[in-house]
């Protein structure tokens, strides 16, 4: 990421009071669906339109009175998608990635968590109660994980949105880490390395 310094999760822990941790997740469930009956959908990839625009991951800052990063994060996910965030619970093994900066001060983790589509429809349904809906989140979206026929349509048109920090790249990492995408799908998609 872009100004940011990789640390390890452990390395993240022991950087003190004078630092704070912030926490999103990337859910997805598989999804069997077809688009026009003949584009596999293979899964459903959740983001969400935040309150400054943007396009971004649900979590962020754990507060001094969560016991742990995964406490703090479930405890967001619950404020911004709802009560269905109970359902199922983002653990240390869901870790994927922690970086320093380029904020002073504070440690970016991100998570990826598998759902079944039973647990993600559900999210979907009543993030519109959950408390921060349309103060801190405005909506749900999800990640077009396709190419149409012109090469532009789907996923590299949904790239040209603004992200949120590094919500972009983490997408991309992660859709290719998790093997989300069909070989070859993400062939001319810039991601970055790894750091």
């Amino acid at each position: 990421m872009a100004g940011a310094r990789r640390l390890e999760l452990a390395e993240a822990l022991a950087l003190g009071p004078g630092w704070r941790h912030a926490c999103h997740a990337l859910l997805y469930a598989p999804d069997p669906g077809l688009l026009f009956g003949r584009i596999p959908l293979r899964y459903a990839v959740l983001m969400q339109m935040r309150f400054d625009g943007r396009l971004g991951f649900p979590g962020g800052f754990v507060d001094a009175q969560d016991a742990s990063l995964e406490d703090g994060l479930n405890r967001e996910l619950r404020e911004e998608l709802g009560e269905a965030a109970a359902a199922f619970r983002v653990e240390r093994a869901d870790h994927r990635s922690a970086h320093a900066g380029p904020r002073p001060g504070v440690v970016a983790h991100f998570y990826a968590k598998r759902l079944a589509p039973e647990q993600l429809a559900a999210l979907e349904a009543g993030a519109p109660r959950a408390k921060d809906h349309g103060l801190e989140v405005l909506g749900l979206v999800r990640v077009p994980l396709y190419t149409l026929r012109d090469g532009v349509g789907g996923l590299p048109a949904f790239l040209e949105n603004s992200f949120i920090g590094a919500a972009r790249e983490q997408l991309l990492e992660a859709l290719q880490d998790l093997g989300l995408l069909e070989s070859g799908s993400i062939k001319g998609l810039k991601v970055s390395a790894r750091h």
